[in-house]
């Protein structure tokens, strides 16, 4: 319990500044129209290519028997390439939706 107090004290400003963006965060997104969430939230997902490539530098600098490391990195990986496929499926599906109905020929 000691150890976790010391982690504290010693990053105190860093927990206030990850406290601070979250409720700035949460009051951005609250105030995008409804309209916006789908190419807002798209975009976003879109920027995990980030998340995958710090995974995979953090999988490569990892020590081989440091598995916690190798199996974080490699669970960022693959939940930061579903989201990020997500994004631009959910995109595509936006994009469908503007564009005009096909007309059938009868024969």
């Amino acid at each position: 319990m000691e150890n976790i107090l010391e982690w504290i004290h010693a990053n105190q400003q860093i927990i206030y500044i990850v406290i601070l963006m979250i409720f700035v965060g949460i009051e951005v997104i609250g105030r995008v129209p409804s309209v916006l969430h789908t190419p807002l939230m798209s975009g976003a997902n879109a920027i995990h290519g980030v998340v995958i490539i710090g995974a995979i530098i953090v999988m490569g600098k990892a020590e081989a028997n440091n598995y916690l490391a190798l199996i974080l990195g490699f669970l960022a990986v693959i939940l930061g390439t579903l989201n990020v496929v997500g994004g631009f499926v959910v995109t595509d599906r936006m994009l469908e939706m503007f564009k005009g109905k096909k007309t059938v020929q009868k024969k």
